[in-house]
């Protein structure tokens, strides 16, 4: 497929009047440019940030129509409802570079950088930041993390965690190893999609042995949204570090024109079955700025829920349909008869609402708790 490419140099003096008409400035890795509405419609797929790997990937595919809408960038994704910066989860960040939005749960953001330029990635804004590390003080985390022996588990996330080196891995789990009541460490990555390669790196073994020699279970939480991510690649890797003890758990985002079909996402599972890795979360969209198109009503969610499981044997029902609000992780079960949306907390920071079934009454084409009368 050829590519082409017209944005202006940085010499070219044109760029200093500004944006022009039908243009936008969008910022990618190499930094702002000035994009033209016909450039994003000539390019299928856009070059910037997405990996050699991945393009070739589901260029080559037969899913390249669904695939496409992940990476491609538009301008309708400006121009939508939602949120610019979701990071700070209201009060959930504790001290910079950590939340603590659920009891059992922290969240270290590692990172800036993503290996992709995921189109619907909550953390979409990280794309173009000159920086590699969020401004964390690993040393404020272990404190605050010692403080809470409630906490069982760290989330290394961010950004992607193995855009970093393993030495400054290895630096993170200096911090965070000491604690006997931490009794897992996982990684949120979608380089198993994007640049399965990562994961070939001998060092790598050392970290999760490091893990595992320390009482504590590493695991790492993928991210396939569609089976057409899933390369010979990813499924080798994958493969290799369960045979070190390694744990896969799978989250897939519900995108609308990728993945809100419930035989691909049924495949998606099922696939992610046969190479050991757990799906534990259909996420149900949140509206962020630049994404909310990709949302889908929750009507159409349960309906897709029930299809995925209607396909799916007994043993494949692992995952649950979950949204992530920021009063916690909200299982969504069903609309009534009565015309009300039923959900229950899946995590929250209060232990007494976990489990406990709660209901708003729905209106149609809602895709978020929010857009529910309270």
């Amino acid at each position: 497929m050829k590519t082409t490419r017209t944005i202006q140099s940085k010499t070219d003096p044109l760029t200093s009047l500004g944006p022009r008409l039908s243009s936008k400035v969008i910022k990618f890795v190499e930094g702002a440019r000035t994009v033209t509405r016909g450039e994003l419609e000539a390019n299928n797929i856009t070059r910037y940030g997405v990996t050699r790997f991945y393009r070739e990937q589901i260029i080559n595919s037969d899913y390249y129509d669904q695939l496409k809408f992940i990476v491609e960038p538009s301008f309708k994704e400006f121009d939508n409802n939602g949120n610019l910066d979701t990071s700070g989860e209201h009060d959930n960040t504790v001290v910079p570079g950590f939340q603590h939005k659920y009891s059992q749960t922290g969240l270290l953001l590692a990172t800036d950088r993503c290996a992709s330029y995921c189109r619907y990635c909550f953390r979409k804004r990280i794309v173009g930041k000159d920086s590699d590390e969020i401004a964390a003080d690993l040393g404020q985390i272990a404190q605050y993390i010692e403080r809470h022996p409630e906490i069982t588990n760290v989330l290394v996330s961010g950004g992607d965690p193995f855009v970093l080196s393993t030495s400054r891995l290895h630096e993170i789990l200096d911090h965070l190893l000491p604690f006997p009541h931490l009794k897992s460490i996982r990684f949120g990555t979608k380089a198993l999609a994007y640049a399965p390669k990562r994961f070939e790196d001998p060092t790598l073994v050392t970290l999760f042995k490091r893990i595992h020699d320390a009482g504590k279970t590493a695991l790492i939480v993928t991210h396939f949204d569609h089976f057409g991510e899933i390369s010979a690649d990813a499924e080798r890797n994958i493969c290799l570090l369960r045979a070190q003890g390694v744990q896969f758990l799978n989250q897939s985002v519900l995108l609308a024109k990728v993945n809100d079909d419930p035989a691909i996402l049924a495949e998606t599972f099922a696939r992610c079955h046969q190479i050991g890795v757990r799906p534990y979360y259909l996420f149900q969209g949140r509206p962020v700025k630049g994404a909310s198109h990709f949302q889908v009503p929750l009507r159409r969610g349960l309906e897709i829920t029930r299809g995925i499981n209607q396909r799916l044997s007994g043993i494949q029902k692992t995952f649950k349909y979950i949204m992530s609000h920021y009063t916690g992780k909200i299982e969504i079960l069903d609309v009534g008869a009565d015309g009300h949306v039923y959900m229950r907390y899946h995590q929250n920071k209060a232990q007494e609402k976990i489990g406990k079934i709660f209901s708003r009454r729905y209106l149609e084409g809602a895709c978020w708790l929010d857009d529910l009368p309270a």
